[in-house]
């Protein structure tokens, strides 16, 4: 078996994003020479690939897209509270159901690029719809019509401002609609579009991917930074329209470099959707849920298993959930003279069956991811409502904003990953032998502990950060202490999601098989939503629920007055529950077989026991 490499910073998350193998490099496809481009991917003389020379184009499209949507949204939770009146539970609630719907988009944007109108015009439609969000963000805080009127400081301190409108609302949610859209649209095309323009089966197609991958995530990191400093800073203390603006004329500068590379690119033709071929095998294991199966020295002759088109390792037949293997039973006339199904719902093949067991199995550990997204949710809600309420001074004259504070985070990721792979991979390796130095889930389960401590730190900080409020008594309910003690609770979070993210991105890539990845990416961020919802349920209940007989809630408008360290608490509860069920998921679960592993059982072991 191929040794796997451990997975630096760069590596390990560009293994996990949705590299499609629907179509292989001699499959690939230029545009007709004249300028028609109406149908990227429609048949037409092949070529070499463009590699480097579409690069400037792909990666600065990238670069200006980015820097737009995380311009505009860094300071989101900021832009709710103090220009559009809101409560913080309400802002809470707005930033989490939204983010949940813009994290299941990139399924359906998936599922309509494969299967339809492949990448090129999925990134473009995409990138569209979020100029057409942006142009509207940038116009609600522009026009005096579509945001509530403004109010003093003091009457944004004592919450006595005028709220948003119904029509205000309404504008809102368009644009964050349109966002949503372009998100589906460019997030799972952005990356394989751009290795579609190197050919993997050269030398000098793979050493182009390695370093495109390099580029993409340096600039990627760059972007960040900007988006959650300088950005975030103009939209802080100079004016929310030229921070929203910033963002907006990038996107028109993406739009416009994207263009200009359409005579170099390489067009994959969609060759169908792996959401149908799932479909199909459900349906017939259904529709032959009566039959019963063969024994086990037929099974080679009585179950379908035509030769695999593609580059993708092919799966083995396996006994786990073997009510499903039903579905590969041939009957008689189901199989045309060319070898290919009469009817793909009636019957599918091995291949396609092992697909959705891959599926099944991978739900329960994917459900305990989730719960620990829940805690990492809370840094772009209710850590920058703590960050308001401290003092935020380095130095005489600078002011920190508190929509940056994330990038502590981010700092702790980019510094402790490469520690990690260079120095404690190598020792573990010698102490366990394996590649990785320990299994991927116990990787994971590392991050979800680490994000329940994160939470037990939060809650302490700001039982700490109240009572210094509340002792001093400052009109404004600022306590007179930094806000660096926030820091350790951003570290711990930072270093959970060093662990948790990529550890959940390594295992999603390696358990799908090859031609699934862009599920496996999707699937990523469907558990990024779904934290982003159970985040939202948390805050509905926990603001209705607590407080009465003449106490505030739990998340009231004024944190002083409110109990955000009881929610710290409640999520680390919640967690640690999570940690139990893991371990358990973990225990039981068992590598994808593939037909390589058939010759090497060995190596197939079971997560958290590297001895089994």
């Amino acid at each position: 078996m191929k040794k796997q490499t451990t997975f630096s910073g760069l590596a390990c998350l560009s293994k996990c994003l949705p590299i499609s193998s629907s179509a292989s490099p001699s499959e690939q496809k230029e545009l007709p020479d004249n300028d028609d481009l109406a149908s990227p991917s429609s048949d037409t003389n092949k070529r070499m690939p463009g590699g480097w020379k579409a690069m400037p184009f792909v990666l600065g499209n990238e670069t200006f897209e980015r820097l737009a949507t995380f311009g505009l949204l860094a300071n989101f939770m900021i832009f709710l509270l103090t220009q559009f009146h809101m409560e913080q539970a309400t802002a809470a609630n707005v930033l989490n159901v939204w983010s949940g719907v813009t994290n299941y988009a990139p399924l359906l944007g998936a599922f309509i690029s494969d299967a339809y109108i492949g990448r090129f015009w999925t990134i473009l439609i995409g990138s569209l719809a979020s100029l057409l969000g942006m142009l509207t963000m940038t116009l609600i805080v522009w026009i005096p019509q579509l945001h509530p009127a403004p109010c003093s400081p003091q009457q944004l301190e004592y919450h006595k401002c005028e709220g948003p409108s119904g029509s205000h609302v309404g504008f809102l949610i368009l644009a964050l609609g349109f966002l949503s859209i372009g998100t589906g649209g460019i997030r799972p095309c952005s990356l394989p579009f751009g290795l579609d323009q190197f050919d993997a089966t050269t030398d000098e197609g793979r050493k182009g991917i390695n370093s495109f991958f390099n580029w993409y995530y340096t600039t990627f990191t760059v972007v960040l930074i900007i988006a959650f400093t300088v950005v975030v800073y103009i939209q802080d203390n100079v004016s929310w329209v030229l921070g929203f603006g910033i963002p907006t004329i990038c996107m028109v500068g993406s739009i416009v470099l994207f263009f200009f590379g359409t005579r170099l690119y390489i067009y994959v033709k969609p060759e169908g959707s792996v959401f149908s071929g799932i479909a199909q095998a459900i349906a017939a294991a259904y529709k032959k849920r009566r039959l019963k199966l063969p024994d086990e020295a037929e099974l080679h002759v009585a179950l379908y298993d035509p030769p695999f088109k593609g580059h993708a390792i092919k799966l083995p037949l396996t006994s786990q959930y073997r009510f499903l293997n039903k579905g590969a039973i041939i009957l008689e006339g189901e199989v045309k003279s060319d070898g290919s199904p009469s009817n793909p719902w009636r019957l599918c093949s091995i291949q396609q069956i092992e697909e959705v067991k891959c599926m099944i199995k991978i739900v329960p550990v994917w459900a305990a991811g989730i719960i620990s997204f829940t805690a990492m949710a809370q840094q772009s809600t209710f850590t920058i409502s703590q960050a308001l309420k401290t003092d935020r001074h380095l130095g005489p004259k600078f002011q920190v904003p508190s929509g940056s504070l994330i990038v502590i985070s981010m700092l702790t990721v980019g510094l402790w990953v490469p520690v990690y792979d260079r120095l404690f991979v190598p020792a573990l390796r010698k102490v366990t032998g394996i590649e990785g130095g320990i299994t991927v889930l116990q990787r994971m389960g590392i991050g979800m502990v680490l994000s329940v401590l994160s939470m037990i730190v939060a809650g302490l900080i700001e039982r700490m950060r109240r009572d210094a409020a509340l002792s001093h008594g400052r009109p404004d309910g600022i306590a007179p202490i930094t806000v660096m003690w926030l820091a350790p609770q951003l570290v711990l979070m930072g270093l959970a999601e060093a662990f948790n993210f990529i550890g959940q991105i390594e295992f999603y890539y390696k358990e799908f098989p090859q031609n699934m990845s862009s599920v496996a990416n999707s699937l990523f961020f469907c558990t990024i939503a779904g934290a982003s919802y159970i985040s939202s349920l948390l805050v509905t209940v926990v603001h209705g629920v607590t407080g009465g007989h003449g106490r505030p809630d739990w998340l009231t408008n004024d944190i002083n007055l409110g109990r955000v360290d009881y929610f710290y608490y409640l999520i680390a509860g919640l967690g640690m529950l999570n940690v139990v069920y893991f371990l358990i998921v973990a225990h039981r679960y068992k590598y994808k077989p593939t037909i390589q592993d058939e010759k090497d059982k060995h190596q197939v072991d079971v997560e958290l026991s590297a001895s089994k």
